[in-house]
């Protein structure tokens, strides 16, 4: 692991963010090193022996994994060499620009901690998703359901990790509806890709359910569903061609520039194809 402290933003400190949950303190699992996290971190550094400097190497990353029981350990369900080498030759891509791909796009991985495949619950999505099944939200908009449902798109409630299926689970059980359930499902980005359930039978997919259990099943599955997903939105010919900045806009949206999504793919194609 590598050696991150505050104001570090980067794949590990989610992971250290997620074993920090699990050892009962409150940090908002995020890929950012804050100031509860730097607090937490100095807290457990204090009560078990060790250097007490908010920075985390080697020996305190050993000391977080074995307090926390090694954290997540599913290596069946981990993306694979051979999951990007058979993705690149289903659509005729170079392997280099798969692995740019994988490594700008993916955000670490796939999974939390606990196994289950990493989401995020967007409200204002469930809104809509409610209306397509011809359920009036405003009908269950009150103080208990102001952090699941709402019409306008807001990062407010987000709080990561493992209490996304808080929510999840919150709006899956808003009435005794099958309704509801899918449109919950349909609502949260999934996986490593975080492919939103919406997309789910428009690439391909029987059923929103089908979705949700393949996501279960592993990265390699959240490969598959990016697959169909740059399939269907026509954005293949985009990494043939290397144009990534035409891709990051239609993947990322416009705040590509703003995270310089197009220029961190380009320098991650140049490393993988020397």
């Amino acid at each position: 692991m590598r050696t991150i402290k505050a104001g570090a933003k980067s794949p590990e400190v989610y992971y250290l963010n997620e074993l920090l949950i699990k050892l009962n303190y409150k940090v908002i699992v995020s890929d950012y090193f804050g100031t509860e996290t730097d607090k937490s971190i100095r807290d457990f550094q204090l009560k078990n022996n060790l250097v007490v400097d908010g920075v985390v190497g080697l020996k305190t990353w050993s000391t977080l994994l074995e307090k926390s029981k090694n954290g997540f350990s599913s290596n069946n369900k981990l993306l694979s060499e051979q999951d990007l080498i058979n993705f690149s030759k289903q659509f005729n891509l170079e392997l280099a620009v798969v692995k740019a791909v994988n490594e700008v796009e993916s955000n670490g991985k796939g999974f939390l901690i606990d196994g289950r495949p990493k989401i995020l619950f967007e409200g204002h999505v469930f809104w809509d998703e409610l209306e397509k099944r011809k359920i009036n939200p405003s009908s269950y908009k009150n103080s208990n359901t102001q952090d699941i449902l709402f019409e306008k798109y807001t990062k407010k409630y987000y709080v990561g990790g493992t209490a996304e299926y808080t929510r999840l689970e919150k709006a899956r059980n808003l009435a005794q509806d099958k309704r509801f359930i899918d449109a919950a499902n349909s609502s949260a980005s999934w996986g490593l890709f975080q492919i939103m359930g919406f997309n789910a039978t428009s690439i391909g997919y029987k059923s929103i359910d089908e979705f949700v259990e393949k996501m279960n099943q592993s990265e390699g599955e959240h490969l598959k569903a990016f697959g169909l997903f740059l399939e269907k939105n026509n954005l293949i010919a985009l990494l043939r061609n290397k144009n990534w900045a035409s891709f990051a806009l239609k993947y990322n949206g416009p705040a590509y520039k703003t995270n310089k999504y197009d220029e961190k793919l380009m320098k991650a194609y140049q490393k993988y194809s020397r």
